[in-house]
């Protein structure tokens, strides 16, 4: 059983947490969309995670501006002004009584369509808004392991995997690759064959005291990674986006990955190699920068 980028502690109140589906609150098991949703029936749509700390939603207008801008992107109108979308996120966290330690799915969907078929013109509904909270706690990890994937980020006039979409079946398949290697989660290499990104985190080394990451060209424009990249260059650690390969990755002297629930989560093998047998020095250094950051935010 591998572990993953993604565990929580169970909390047996997500059980009866409500969800809200285009502004009503459904309990967790009544609550359902339409056969005909553009999002079940294509992965039509966009969508965030978003943590709830100590009373604030994390870096909340970085998520709100890549949330409509993707939805923009792809000639959707989501029918809600921004502060229309936040006054929703606070509902359903006051509907819950929720504080702290939760994470956020904000999902919009094109809507729920006349017929199976493509074509948004067949939409007939406004866009479906679904909000899920839940109580979730990272499990710290002392290093996960990584497996190198035949899945390739496409390029973006395939589908642009700047995109956060509803659309993830590459990343499952890479996610689904790394598992059957015994791996928690695939490194996913970009159409010229440079290190891109992890299948649902983003993808950091440490060579000589500087942290790398992937051009990001081919990873989505991830919030916790610009994170990270302003605080090393806040904190005199030099910070580069470049093409690097798995020949520097294999020897490098530290790994991480990035991502909105956990933050950063130390790597210590990939593909079978040894990267590190502790949290890195730098990783540790930035873990703690960012957890600072978290509740400066949160304070703010």
């Amino acid at each position: 059983m591998t572990s993953g980028t993604h565990d929580y502690l169970d909390d047996p109140r997500n059980g009866d947490i409500l969800i809200s589906i285009n502004g009503e609150m459904y309990p967790r098991d009544d609550a359902k969309v339409s056969v005909f949703d553009s999002g079940f029936m294509l992965g039509d749509g966009v969508w965030e995670g978003i943590r709830f700390h100590r009373g604030a939603l994390l870096f909340l207008n970085a998520h709100i501006d890549r949330l409509y801008e993707g939805a923009k992107a792809i000639d959707m109108d989501i029918g809600l002004t921004r502060e229309e979308m936040v006054h929703r996120l606070g509902a359903v966290l006051d509907a819950n009584g929720m504080t702290s330690d939760v994470h956020i799915r904000l999902m919009v969907t094109r809507g729920v369509k006349s017929t199976p078929y493509q074509h948004p013109k067949v939409t007939i509904t406004p866009p479906t808004v679904v909000i899920i909270p839940e109580y979730k706690v990272a499990v710290e990890s002392a290093g996960i392991r990584l497996a190198t994937v035949h899945v390739r980020r496409g390029a973006p006039d395939v589908q642009d995997p700047r995109l956060n979409s509803h659309s993830k079946l590459n990343c499952i398949l890479a996610c689904i690759q790394a598992d059957k290697a015994g791996a928690d989660e695939a490194l996913m290499l970009d159409p010229q064959g440079f290190v891109a990104t992890c299948n649902s985190t983003h993808f950091f080394i440490v060579r000589k005291g500087q942290v790398w990451t992937s051009s990001g060209r081919y990873c989505l424009a991830g919030i916790t990674r610009a994170n990270v990249l302003d605080l090393c260059r806040a904190n005199g650690i030099e910070a580069f986006e470049k093409d690097f390969s798995l020949i520097d990755v294999y020897g490098a002297d530290e790994a991480f990955v990035t991502g909105t629930f956990a933050g950063l989560i130390p790597v210590s093998e990939i593909d079978g190699r040894a990267i590190s047998a502790e949290k890195g020095p730098l990783t540790a250094r930035l873990q703690n920068l960012y957890k600072a950051l978290c509740e400066r935010e949160a304070g703010a």
